[in-house]
């Protein structure tokens, strides 16, 4: 795209303001939502913005109310300066970074829910995680104001939840999920990959390939959702430094059923040593299908 200097703006009023006035000029907004310390599976996202509005504003943002008391919110790693070189070489034109002070003011208490499709998964193992993610992301659309919003698939179940949200409360925003983007050892890519431990990487790289014999099996015919679940268990439980958190095949729809009647999806969540991972598979039977 070429180097620009994004404008970063700081205030949620100023950001309004700005795209008040953007709108008003018939320019297409598109929002990329991250928490920072971006790698290149956000500048996909970036770049993929482009196909759909000609403003690109990224906001940047650690979110306290989706972490737990014992997740790493004094840890998650910030590098704004380096965050901005990569902002300005996908062409971005703001960067929205408010601190938390701006978007929490002193008094507040309102939260969102959507309350089917936060059960289970990482709803059971990070309470009120989504309920944190719904509500920044309803405050980051109220700021940014964007025709259409991006977001990654590998947070699956997240994706599912903002989707939802967006009709439910007829935001008049696209949402739009883009394919995991992976490392070329296969592993996707997160900021959290650079917590593990060059041993602890190599552990990690069983996730991807726990999933993908899921996937294969899948291929040979097999639609009973526990037992393609049990395969992946099988090839994580061969590997020692792993804890399982949770394995599952659902419907594309996050849906729990005993067998799939065409697509599905498996999704899974484990620690290797201290850093927890996300990730999943489209389990489709279409040729070109993930």
């Amino acid at each position: 795209m070429g180097f620009s200097k994004p404008i970063v703006v700081k205030s949620p009023n100023a950001m309004r303001r700005i795209s008040d006035s953007l709108r008003a000029k018939g320019r297409k907004i598109v929002l990329v939502p991250t928490m920072g310390y971006l790698h290149e599976g956000h500048a996909t996202l970036m770049r993929r913005g482009h196909s759909y509005g000609d403003i690109i504003v990224v906001s940047i943002f650690v979110n306290p109310i989706q972490f737990g008391p014992s997740e790493d919110l004094a840890k998650y790693p910030r590098d704004f300066k380096r965050d901005s070189a990569i902002c300005g070489k996908e062409g971005v034109h703001y960067i929205f970074n408010p601190d938390a002070g701006m978007m929490y003011p002193e008094g507040f208490q309102t939260k969102i829910r959507v309350s089917n499709l936060e059960k289970g998964l990482c709803g059971d193992c990070r309470p009120g995680h989504f309920e944190g993610v719904a509500t920044v992301v309803t405050k980051l659309f109220n700021a940014v104001k964007p025709h259409t919003a991006i977001f990654g698939e590998k947070d699956y179940q997240q994706l599912a939840i903002i989707k939802r949200m967006a009709i439910d409360l007829d935001m008049g925003i696209k949402i739009i999920g883009v394919p995991t983007v992976r490392e070329t050892d296969g592993l996707a890519m997160s900021s959290r990959n650079i917590y593990l431990s060059p041993d602890e990487r190599k552990t990690a790289l069983t996730l991807p390939k726990a999933l993908r014999e899921a996937g294969r099996i899948f291929k040979t015919g097999e639609r009973r959702t526990g037992v393609l679940a049990g395969v992946a268990m099988k090839v994580l439980s061969e590997v020692s430094g792993i804890s399982v958190e949770y394995i599952e095949v659902r419907a594309r729809d996050l849906s729990i059923v005993s067998e799939l009647e065409k697509d599905g999806v498996i999704l899974a969540a484990i620690k290797v040593g201290k850093t927890r991972l996300i990730d999943n598979l489209v389990l489709s039977t279409s040729k070109g299908g993930r």
